[in-house]
């Protein structure tokens, strides 16, 4: 009998953390993340679906998990900053923490709809 890896996921579990949609800041934090766009492609980041999880504190702490559509990405080391500055000044905001991850990878099917149309592939 083999004993499970500890540092597998668990079976159902989701890859992308859920977000704080119940939260009353939520929707102001994504208006944010809609503001800040990969220079190389014509869709804010938010629609590219390159923000996996945003976590609301009940006292304004904002973690935010994003992605990006390549490890060798040339603002990788950017953008986090650029969404940190976009959602610090929102009201009820107390503190900001992105956080870069390459799991899961992001793909296309990530994108909405919208996005999906604006660059023609829909």
């Amino acid at each position: 009998m083999t004993t499970p890896d500890a540092s597998a996921p668990l079976e159902g579990a989701p890859l992308i953390r859920p977000s704080s949609t119940d939260h009353p800041l939520y929707d102001s934090v994504v208006d944010a993340c809609r503001s800040v766009y990969d220079p190389e492609i014509p869709v804010n980041i938010f629609d590219l679906g390159l923000i996996y999880t945003i976590d609301i504190s009940d006292e304004g702490e904002i973690g935010i998990v994003m992605t990006l559509t390549a490890p060798g990405c040339p603002v990788a080391g950017e953008m986090p900053g650029w969404v940190a500055e976009a959602v610090e000044p929102l009201p009820g905001v107390k503190q900001v923490d992105v956080d870069i991850t390459w799991d899961p990878p992001w793909g296309m099917d990530m994108m909405s709809d919208e996005a999906k149309l604006e660059l023609g592939f829909m």
